[in-house]
């Protein structure tokens, strides 16, 4: 049995499909012309641009946004102005394209690989897969793609990149095995959003699995078996069997309402970032969009998207939920959001520097932009203004005042919005959850943010593996910080909805009854567990659960407390 890090949950049996990791060789050449070999250079950037647009908008389909953000983030990568100046200097000093490309990609890996950093080791196969996806164009070799797997394969390989995992197909895939990558890398997410059960960092895994070998895949337990004996494959058989049987029994929660098991209603939204999205939320029966993360739009260009070209967005989103809310948020960008053509000043400490309403109440062009797109779309459906990362009722008023300037500047071009529109805030940082109760006043409704609240509480970094281990929303003053914003907000007799990750964790579900919380906004993958979860729970029981959590005074000691309880009434697949 081979070991290694469980991220996507369920068992996958199949036959191996090797995928060996190999550079792409070239020979160095003698240039005829700088001219040339620049047009070369700047020829396959294009092609690499169009191509890589087509796979990310295939993956939004397929998988969901925050995939595609990936391969996005491969396109401004590519148009780097520092990146594209180097290969471009190294032509003109003689030497020919498919070096410039290696050579300054390859400073790149190196740069990237020797932090102690997972996500910033990441950017290193980000920038391994544009250089081989450059180099495969240059030299026209075709780039390996899995769209075409035979049915029950298991993928083993080095790493899983984006430009392979674009073509995978979940119906013939059936399980992932990588030799490295972790919980936040590209295979796991790609493989947490389609559903396939997937073993990372599996030392020597391409030594041990060839092809064609049957392998089990246990993403529960991070478990590889390589030609499994008669009664392990007996007994993974079963254990498949059964997690298929708990994946269909969710399919009877599709079309039912949201509500505890004492029939108390809940509403159940969907988060997501674009009117595609929406309609895979519509499919899984949400009630609502809690979360338009407006992001996409302008990390997919290389400029602003226009009025138009938003309030469209925006529209389709609203027609395809009609009387149902939708919760758009306005743009959130800094920290790890980071668009070129803003050219936004780098800074030491982004995540609390100028993003999100920061950065939007000083761009006053941008922001009346957005404002304006998301006010015209308004008329077609329940829009809902959300705006995040508040720190103090100033941005509340200053917000407040910017969106009747955008009406106006709408009533003077004779444009039609709705007048009452909803304008609501996401409690996210500290400052903000301290005086919920003065910001309730404000606002038509509160969302808590659990990523980022809980970062900020912990004063974490909850990409930094060194201290990775304190985040958690279990913490008891993260949970204390939840319970008050809902006792704010009801006080002042505005709904509250959680949109963070917290949201679907059937360890907090309780919890978040107990206190509650009236809406749930959840990716539209986990849309029918979250229902589920919530229907095994009774007011009364949760409320003890909840009184008995409150007094305890460790993370360890909630979790361990609350599982047994989430056992023992079945809310857990």
């Amino acid at each position: 049995m081979l070991k290694g890090i469980g991220v996507s949950e369920g068992i996958g049996i199949g036959k191996a499909l090797v995928i060996e990791s190999h550079d792409i060789k070239f020979d160095s050449y003698a240039i005829r012309s700088i001219n040339e070999e620049l047009e070369r250079y700047h020829k396959a950037v294009e092609k690499f641009i169009i191509r890589t647009k087509e796979m990310a908008n295939n993956i939004a389909t397929n998988a969901s946004e925050k995939e595609a953000e990936i391969l996005f983030g491969h396109i401004i990568m590519v148009k780097d102005p520092y990146m594209q100046g180097e290969i471009e200097s190294l032509i003109k000093s003689g030497q020919c394209v498919e070096y410039a490309v290696s050579k300054i990609c390859d400073s790149f890996i190196s740069m990237f690989s020797s932090v102690d950093d997972e996500l910033t080791n990441q950017r290193a196969t980000d920038v391994l897969d544009i250089k081989n996806s450059l180099l495969a164009i240059l030299l026209n070799i075709e780039e390996i793609n899995l769209k075409d797997a035979p049915p029950e394969t298991v993928v083993v390989a080095d790493v899983l990149t984006p430009s392979m995992t674009s073509g995978i197909n979940s119906e013939n895939i059936v399980g992932i095995i990588t030799e490295n990558g972790g919980a936040t890398s590209h295979s796991s997410i790609i493989a947490r959003a389609l559903g396939i059960p997937a073993v990372l960092s599996v030392d020597n895994a391409l030594q041990n699995i060839k092809n064609g070998n049957t392998v089990i895949v246990d993403g529960n337990k991070g478990d590889v078996i390589v030609s499994p004996s008669k009664a392990a494959f007996a007994e993974y058989s079963k254990k498949q069997f059964q997690y298929i049987k708990q994946r269909n029994e969710l399919k009877k929660y599709k079309n039912a309402p949201t509500v505890t098991a004492d029939g108390d209603k809940k509403l159940l939204f969907c988060n997501i970032a674009s009117s595609d999205d929406a309609l895979k939320a519509k499919e899984c029966t949400a009630e609502g969009i809690g979360l338009f993360r407006t992001e996409l739009m302008f990390l997919e260009k290389d400029r602003l998207p226009t009025e138009d070209e938003q309030y469209t967005e925006y529209k389709r989103t609203a027609l395809t939920f009609r009387h149902k809310p939708v919760k758009i948020r306005t743009l959130d960008i800094g920290g790890d959001k980071i668009i070129p053509y803003l050219n936004i000043e780098k800074e030491e400490n982004p995540y609390l520097g100028n993003r999100a309403i920061r950065y939007c109440l000083k761009q006053e062009d941008i922001f009346l932009t957005q404002l304006r797109a998301i006010l015209r779309a308004s008329i077609y459906g329940k829009i809902k203004l959300m705006i995040p990362l508040v720190t103090c009722i100033e941005e509340v008023q200053a917000v407040k005042k910017a969106i009747e300037a955008a009406k106006e500047q709408l009533k003077e071009n004779k444009k039609c919005f709705e007048e009452n529109i909803e304008v609501g805030i996401m409690i996210e940082t500290p400052s903000a959850m301290m005086i919920a109760d003065i910001l309730a006043e404000e606002v038509d409704f509160f969302s808590i943010g659990t990523n980022d609240l809980t970062q900020y509480i912990m004063a974490v970094d909850r990409g930094n593996d060194n201290v990775s281990y304190l985040y958690s929303a279990f913490h008891p003053s993260v949970i204390r910080a939840i319970k008050h914003i809902i006792e704010s907000g009801h006080k002042a007799g505005i709904p509250v909805e959680m949109c963070g990750e917290a949201a679907s964790d059937p360890l907090m579900i309780p919890l978040l009854i107990a206190f509650g919380l009236d809406e749930f906004s959840v990716s539209a993958a986990v849309t029918l567990k979250t229902r589920r979860a919530i229907s095994k729970w009774s007011k009364a029981h949760a409320k003890k659960v909840a009184e008995n959590v409150l007094k305890m005074k460790s993370e360890k000691e909630i979790v361990n407390y609350l599982k047994q309880e989430a056992e023992s009434c079945g809310s857990i697949l």
